[in-house]
């Protein structure tokens, strides 16, 4: 799972420098933000793979952001663990209840919550902790990236094998070709939305020896999706 974007979200500076500083060691890719309106600038430049999000925040609370990035239907998949001194069985609750995929109370480990993010990113996505996505006999190898079918190597380019790793880590869900650019691309790209057309049609010609193309589907008026069913 090395490489997988953590977004840090807390008002404390020495205690976001200390989780980014242990994540960045355990091979995870970190973002910083100290307020929701710094989060909001990281989310709009790229979203992460799980957002780490401090209950007190200046301004609002972390629990309302939860709550708005579950509500965004570009964020609702994105997984959170929230971080915060308050222990007590009703206050998880209400975090959990907020939107929130786990709950850490400071002070905490680098190795718990390290294991913590890793449980949680292993539940929201079909990878195994090789690093490996299976379905069917497609296999994409996230740390070497390497895509096979049936054992057989696949070639592909940089933005196909992205395209297909987003798609089999979350699958049989259909998306926009707008959704597409914003979680492939970044939110920043530049980048006309015909553009995912002629990727998909690439990476649809680079399973076809396979015999995986059909996996892409075309859902007319809706966008694109990874099934293994017809």
């Amino acid at each position: 799972m090395s490489g997988k974007n953590i977004l840090i979200v807390e008002d404390e500076k020495p205690i976001r420098e200390m989780v980014g500083f242990s994540l960045g060691r355990a091979g995870f890719t970190v973002t910083e933000a100290g307020d929701i309106s710094e989060a909001f600038e990281c989310l709009a430049h790229q979203l992460p793979d799980l957002i780490l999000l401090d209950w007190m925040l200046p301004g609002a609370s972390g629990l309302e952001l939860a709550r708005r990035l579950k509500r965004d239907e570009l964020t609702r998949d994105v997984p959170i663990i929230m971080l915060t001194a308050r222990g007590e069985e009703e206050d998880k609750v209400t975090g959990l209840e907020a939107g929130a995929d786990d709950y850490i109370t400071k002070p905490f480990s680098p190795r718990e919550l390290q294991a913590r993010i890793r449980a949680v990113l292993r539940r929201s996505s079909s990878e195994d902790e090789s690093g490996l996505v299976r379905i069917e006999g497609l296999e994409l190898d996230t740390e070497s990236h390497r895509v096979s079918a049936n054992q057989t190597p696949v070639e592909m380019g940089p933005t196909e094998f992205r395209l297909l790793e987003f798609f089999m880590t979350h699958p049989e869900r259909v998306y926009s070709r707008e959704q597409l650019l914003d979680r492939v691309w970044g939110r920043n790209s530049f980048v006309e939305e015909r553009t995912v057309d002629v990727h998909i049609l690439r990476l649809r010609k680079a399973l076809s020896p396979s015999g995986y193309e059909s996996m892409i589907q075309t859902v007319r008026g809706a966008g694109y999706r990874l099934s293994s069913r017809v």
